[in-house]
């Protein structure tokens, strides 16, 4: 259903500007059309035979599962696709980011067919864990057990730590923390480097890797290193021009006194910030198309020949579906400190939008997504009509464009700001439902922004046809 797309950031805590930490994630898909919602599960009692409908994979699940937010496809007829979420423990995970292992190592331990895969991994996962080390420990079991489909990286975090997991072949893991005063950027391609296993704090991994790499001759360092991105990953030329030059645009965005190839396959997992990151650039590089240099496909300041502009695989294309910036902050109480910031259509173009996750619900328009366009009762097809309607004309409408996001942008920070100050003496019961609306409220202030652009660059596009004909033309 998914193959080679999304673009992952991960921002420390000491890196990020207000102390907080983010993980972020958009969530891309081949056919263009992939119909999101934003939802909330019920914390229950799990008890069933989970069967996936996307590979068949099969597991007991029990347990007490808590509340978790989530950002399902729309049609479940091939599976959940959760991807995306916070649950009520203000643990974080976004699952998955495609990467590929390479054929020695899928040799000796082949993909399981019906393994654990994207679709399942929140599902199974997020309800029953408490903290972002133990996410990692619990996919990790399951990995090891079930196997999975497909090669993956897989963002968790909570307030204080977050980790980036990592599959490689059926059976094989590995996850890194990142340090809390650095940021990771990770496209489509293995990005953990070496790997401490005296060191528990920072790195954990699958119990059989070290003797599966050694067993098979599949070490290539001459230092006796454990690399895992040049024993696991594919390191080949599409690489280098599909994935490395998104690593590159974000860390030229965040660290632009250091000069690197943007087709490079040896630039750092993580690095340490020029200056402190805010979710505003977070949002800037998920939305991005390499503004500003040559590489641009939208060229918009004609700042590169076709050539180049169509040479690298930009963050921001037609297959955009959902972006989500999970933030766990700890300048304000817990029960208030998680927010998803959700961006549906295409990125350049969209607005990201806050959402508490202490609710019960979501807004009616994050729940809706039928195969028919409609805009007024579906927030993923308002800002794909949205998308429909700048594209054609994006020169004509940049500007405009970026000051409703801009505006969007200053509208959703400061209703945090004051939602925040509102929610301070509340207890849990007249929080949630406090929140709940509060987020309804704030979705209808940025559906009615979008709806007057809308209304506003159609009527631009009807008064500037091209088959205009007045009386005297041929005069």
């Amino acid at each position: 259903m998914k193959k080679d797309n999304c673009t992952a950031m991960l921002v420390g805590k000491d890196a990020s500007i207000d102390g907080s930490t983010m993980i972020a994630r958009d969530e891309d898909g081949y056919a263009g059309i992939n119909e999101k919602l934003f939802v909330v599960n019920k914390a229950k009692h799990y008890d069933e035979n989970y069967v996936s409908k996307y590979n068949g994979f099969k597991m007991h699940l029990e347990g007490d599962g808590c509340k978790w937010t989530a950002a399902p496809t729309a049609d479940s007829s091939e599976g959940r696709w959760d991807e995306q979420g916070i649950n009520e423990y203000n643990v974080a995970m976004t699952a998955t980011e495609t990467e590929a292992t390479n054929a020695r190592c899928l040799g000796h331990d082949p993909l399981v067919k019906n393994g654990i895969n994207e679709d399942a991994m929140l599902y199974i996962t997020l309800p029953f864990v408490k903290t972002a080390r133990e996410g990692v420990k619990r996919l990790g079991q399951l990995i090891e057990k079930y196997g999975t489909g497909e090669t993956n990286g897989i963002a968790f975090s909570d307030n204080k730590e977050i980790w980036y997991f990592e599959t490689g072949a059926g059976h094989q893991w590995v996850a890194a923390r990142v340090p809390d005063d650095s940021y990771a950027i990770c496209p489509n391609i293995m990005v953990i480097q070496k790997i401490d296993f005296d060191d528990p704090d920072n790195f954990m991994f699958a119990s059989t890797i070290r003797d599966f790499v050694k067993k098979n001759h599949l070490n290539n360092s001459n230092d006796g290193s454990f690399n895992f991105r040049n024993i696991f990953g594919t390191q080949d030329e599409a690489d280098a021009f599909y994935n490395t030059p998104r690593i590159w645009y974000g860390q030229k965005l965040f660290n632009p006194s250091i000069e690197q190839d943007p087709t490079s396959q040896e630039m750092p997992f993580t690095r340490k910030p020029e200056r402190k990151i805010g979710i505003e650039d977070v949002q800037k590089f998920l939305t991005s198309h390499y503004n500003g240099t040559p590489y641009d496909p939208m060229d918009t300041y004609s700042s590169g020949d076709k050539k180049d502009q169509k040479k690298f695989r930009s963050i921001t294309l037609d297959r955009n579906q959902e972006s989500s910036i999970l933030q766990i902050r700890n300048n304000v109480p817990a029960r208030f400190a998680a927010i998803q910031w959700i961006n549906m259509g295409f990125y350049a173009y969209s607005p990201y939008v806050p959402f508490y996750t202490n609710i019960e619900d979501t807004p009616l328009n994050y729940k809706i997504a039928e195969h028919t366009v409609d805009p007024d009762n579906s927030a993923y097809w308002l800002y794909k009509t949205l998308q429909v309607l700048v594209e054609p004309r994006f020169h004509q409408y940049v500007y405009q464009v970026n000051a409703y996001r801009d505006d969007c942008q200053s509208y959703g920070i400061g209703r945090v700001e004051k939602t925040d100050q509102a929610a301070e003496d509340m207890d849990q019961e007249e929080l949630v439902k406090y929140l709940t609306t509060a987020n309804d409220q704030t979705a209808g202030v940025i559906t009615k922004k979008t709806k007057a652009l809308m209304s506003d660059l159609i009527r631009q596009a009807l008064n500037s046809s091209k088959y205009q004909f007045e009386r005297g033309d041929n005069l």
